[in-house]
């Protein structure tokens, strides 16, 4: 039962699944309004050999149950961060759950690293629902460690990723669903450095707003 994106690392976790384990993969796709076709991943598991295929609109549940108790929760993370990723796991590990007990499927798998807090929350929630269960987290028992190897893992094992090593990647890792959206990576890293504007997607800079309605005044 693999957390399961359409993108690059979890099509290749598919196929690493298949062939390490020798098993049947079920996918879960989740809509939590992340603002991207959520249906185009029923096709790109479908041509890795995916059978069951799980694609769910979870926005209403999303807010309804996770993200306005954390609201009347005052639930701020050093007083200024609103968890707006970290909220979303327990509900993906949640259905993964479910899922995975409707279909028999005997253990979990999820595209986090290794490094991250992220494979800490879907754990820990499958864990808590299903003690017991096995996850499988590849990113910490394979020897794929970039980019580069990925898409060289997909050219050896025919995966039909419509992803280019020439195509231009944004420098950023985002995590965007209906509450917010989370940047990380390049200049970001450094604290002296101030976010580009060209990284918002659902804002505008204040000041810019400010000089064109003087300009049209």
């Amino acid at each position: 039962m693999l957390a399961y994106s359409g993108g690059l690392d979890t099509s290749v976790i598919v196929r690493w699944l298949q062939e390490t384990y020798n098993c049947e993969v079920v996918t879960f796709t989740a809509d939590l309004g992340q603002g991207e076709e959520v249906e185009p991943a029923r096709a790109k598991a479908e041509a890795l050999g995916v059978k069951e295929i799980y694609i769910e609109d979870l926005r209403e549940e999303f807010v309804r149950d996770f993200v306005f108790p954390m609201f009347r929760a005052n639930t701020i993370y050093e007083g200024e961060y609103l968890l707006g990723t970290s909220i979303a796991r327990p509900l993906i590990a949640k259905r993964l759950i479910e899922i995975a007990n409707e279909t028999g499927a005997d253990a979990i798998s999820h595209g986090a690293t290794g490094k991250g807090n992220d494979q800490v929350r879907f754990e820990m929630g499958a864990y808590a629902l299903k003690p017991g269960v096995e996850v499988i987290a590849p990113w910490r028992e394979w020897d794929l460690t970039s980019r580069e190897t990925l898409m060289k893992y997909c050219e050896e094992h025919d995966i039909p990723v419509d992803f280019s090593s020439n195509k231009k990647k944004s420098p950023y890792s985002m995590d965007a669903n209906l509450l917010h959206i989370s940047y990380e990576g390049d200049i970001l890293e450094d604290p002296w450095a101030e976010a580009e504007a060209d990284m918002w997607r659902w804002s505008v800079s204040l000041r810019k707003h400010r000089m064109k309605l003087s300009t049209w005044n």
